[in-house]
């Protein structure tokens, strides 16, 4: 929709003044986005920087930064990954029973979740972030919990209703055939768990306090606090962004919102915001659109466009032949002379799409993913990385196995083989203590009891002889490769000496222009960028320090790639990155049970502001895996059914970045959609 398509009531809405704030609704594809932006732009032509325009309420991010500068609060802003490794580190009394309570045995530590630490961990950060979210203090948490329990247990549910018996899985029911004296026992394992969890959410909120490293969510939290604290920091917030525009508004969470109101009042002025609520795909991750989107003094509402794209369907046999059929589907669009830059494949996550990739690049297409997709276990990343290994720490094998077997070296089974046995000099003494230090820039590292034998002989060459002459040659290339980049690692920035190192030391994935070619430097590019951004963050650490960060970031689920569409490229992104985008084609891939949508896998533990605290598991002397709570809280709050509706939101949403063409496939049998739905059975259907 235009503006000159806006009725009278539109317009003047969209022509409000400063103080107004404004609501843009309508469904996707609508032209939220772009009224949005036309008003920011009218307001940057009259008051210039002092706009803020956020593309998602991640990016009120800048408003808290600005408040905590104003506050005189310093801060870091750290990922995921790193805000992991903190809250670890605040843990570790809990987890060697150090504290007061535990040791007067004031509090059981037998509790759900406790017995196996690293799950408990995961499960109390995924617990807390979604807390910060919700602007949910620890005394609050403390408050609420021990209200919600109380009233449960005093009052519980008739545990052998016919309806909440049927609604949970023949594994669980054993959870529901529970006696007073259980639920007694249950009840007082869930208190020492709050008591628990209260000590560990308050000590972590109060050393963030003396911390200036925070993720984004506790920017957001300590922001609020210095609002409560010093009301006057509105008003300089207001003199440095006059006017905020925020796109995508449903995405975001109570603690954002929260912020808003603190900075622009409530009702909210001088805020305009874009939004659907049926849009929504974070609701389980802590997005309330019902909050996000209320409070406007002024309404714009926008139809949705007439024009839907011509969908297809298919489903093929084998994961292999759906990507075969999607990639033909692609070429085709590309013949049609569709910019390969306009079509895009949307997956609910691109963790996992190394399938559908090689399916385009083996037709010479380029093709990159981006979003959730963890660039450093890309094989492409992974060669690149080896080659560093080898230069700090030619003694982690693993990694210089990799380069040997690489295409740049190409040594086969049997001259690896002969590198890793002894030399043919029986006089050479590998196994013990060699006056000469091992040639490792990590020499603190050093153990002359370790097995060497493949670092030496790759080094000094004993084994050499023993090699035919193809591979010794490329052993010596190597061997004087290394040297030089030994040398460059202490003369050269990161980025010169990593990209000396991986121009000398790769093979090109693909000849000189094709598409792996191509999409070898696109994967090559970001990921030293990544490394640069580490390296910003811990200015101080070394080559070594930067490989084993990214060899523990290669073990998590926290790195994300930005979507940054690269023209000439076909992208594959999670919904997430596609928001705000259409694209001329889209395809919509592994539209099957399990993938999109995903399996509703409840958390460890869960939180209501009414019951408190639900731990999923029976800890103790239990009959039943689960508790009786958990169990009736799934069936109370319908939480699959209310998960399985946010994944067919987030299917609708990637539909709707089509303009012209979509694809929906899947692959093998169709399942009956009881636990999770068939989305493509269910279109194929519809129709």
């Amino acid at each position: 929709m235009t503006v000159l398509e806006f009725t009278t009531e539109q317009r003047e809405a969209l022509e409000a003044g400063f103080s107004d704030s404004l609501e843009i609704s309508g469904p996707s594809r609508s032209g939220k986005t772009t009224v949005l932006r036309a008003r920011a732009e009218r307001f940057a032509r009259e008051i210039g920087e002092r706009c803020l325009f956020a593309e998602h309420p991640c990016e009120l991010l800048a408003l808290a930064r600005a408040v905590l500068e104003a506050a005189q609060t310093p801060v870091r802003i750290v990922d995921e990954i790193e805000a992991r490794r903190l809250f670890a580190n605040i843990a570790q009394p809990l987890l060697d029973l150090d504290w007061p309570e535990l040791t007067s045995g004031a509090v059981d530590p037998d509790v759900a979740a406790l017995r196996m630490p690293d799950r408990f961990l995961e499960a109390a950060y995924r617990l807390i972030r979604k807390l910060r979210d919700a602007n949910v203090d620890p005394q609050t948490f403390l408050d609420r919990s021990l209200a919600g329990a109380t009233e449960f247990y005093a009052n519980p549910p008739n545990f052998a209703h016919a309806a909440l018996i049927a609604a949970t899985k023949d594994a669980y029911r054993d959870s529901l055939d529970v006696s007073p004296q259980e639920l007694a026992r249950q009840y007082r394992r869930e208190i020492d768990l709050v008591k628990i969890f209260h000590r560990l959410y308050a000590t972590y909120v109060t050393s963030l306090h003396g911390s200036d490293a925070l993720c984004e969510s506790d920017a957001v939290a300590l922001a609020l606090d210095r609002l409560r604290e010093r009301p006057s920091l509105a008003e300089a917030m207001h003199t440095r962004f006059a006017h905020v525009f925020i796109d995508d508004m449903q995405e975001a969470t109570p603690a954002q919102r929260a912020l808003l109101d603190a900075v622009y009042g409530d009702p909210l002025r001088n805020v305009s915001f874009a939004g659907d609520a049926k849009a929504a795909t974070s609701r389980f991750r802590g997005a309330r659109p019902e909050i996000a989107l209320a409070g406007a003094t002024r309404t714009i509402s926008l139809a949705q466009a007439a024009a839907r794209p011509e969908l297809t369907l298919h489903r093929a046999k084998t994961q292999a032949a759906e990507a075969a059929f999607v990639a033909e589907r692609v070429r085709d669009e590309l013949e049609r002379g569709v910019p390969a830059d306009d079509i895009a494949i949307l997956f609910r996550t691109s963790a996992d799409v190394q399938t559908y990739l090689d399916a385009l690049l083996d037709r010479d297409i380029p093709a990159a993913a981006a979003g959730d997709v963890n660039v450093f276990t890309d094989r492409r990343a992974l060669d690149a990385i080896a080659l560093l290994w080898n230069v700090w720490d030619p003694f982690r094998h693993d990694w210089l196995l990799r380069t040997l077997a690489g295409a740049a070296l190409s040594l086969s089974d049997g001259s690896i083989a002969t590198l890793c046995g002894d030399p043919p000099d029986p006089q050479t003494a590998l196994f013990a203590p060699d006056p000469e230090a091992a040639p490792t820039a990590r020499v603190s590292r050093w153990d002359p009891k370790r097995d060497v034998r493949l670092g030496w002989n790759v080094l000094r060459g004993e084994a050499d002889v023993s090699l035919n002459e193809h591979a010794r040659d490329r052993i010596r290339r190597f061997r004087t490769l290394r040297s030089a980049w030994v040398d460059a690692m202490t003369l050269l920035p990161l980025h010169a000496f990593v990209r000396k190192v991986w121009s000398e030391g790769l093979a090109a994935d693909g000849p000189p222009g094709s598409a792996r070619a191509r999409a070898q430097q696109h994967v090559l590019h970001y990921l030293l960028q990544r490394m640069l951004t580490l390296q910003r963050g811990r200015p101080e650490a070394t080559l070594g320090d930067l490989l084993a960060d990214i060899a523990e970031r290669a073990q998590t689920d926290g790195e994300s790639c930005e979507a940054v569409l690269e023209p000439g490229f076909v992208h594959l992104l999670n919904i997430d990155e596609a928001r705000g985008r259409a694209f001329a084609f889209v395809a919509i891939p592994d539209a099957r049970a399990g993938s999109f949508p995903r399996w509703y896998v409840p958390d460890a533990f869960l939180w209501s502001p009414k019951l408190g605290m639900i731990p999923r598991e029976n800890a103790g002397a239990e009959r039943a895996s689960r508790t009786a709570k958990f169990s009736y809280y799934l069936y109370r709050t319908k939480a699959r059914d209310a998960y399985n509706a946010q994944e067919r939101c987030a299917f609708e949403y990637a539909l709707a970045r089509a303009r012209t063409r979509a694809l929906v496939t899947a692959y093998g049998p169709a399942t009956r959609g009881i636990t999770a739905p068939e989305f493509l059975e269910e279109l194929r259907a519809a129709r």
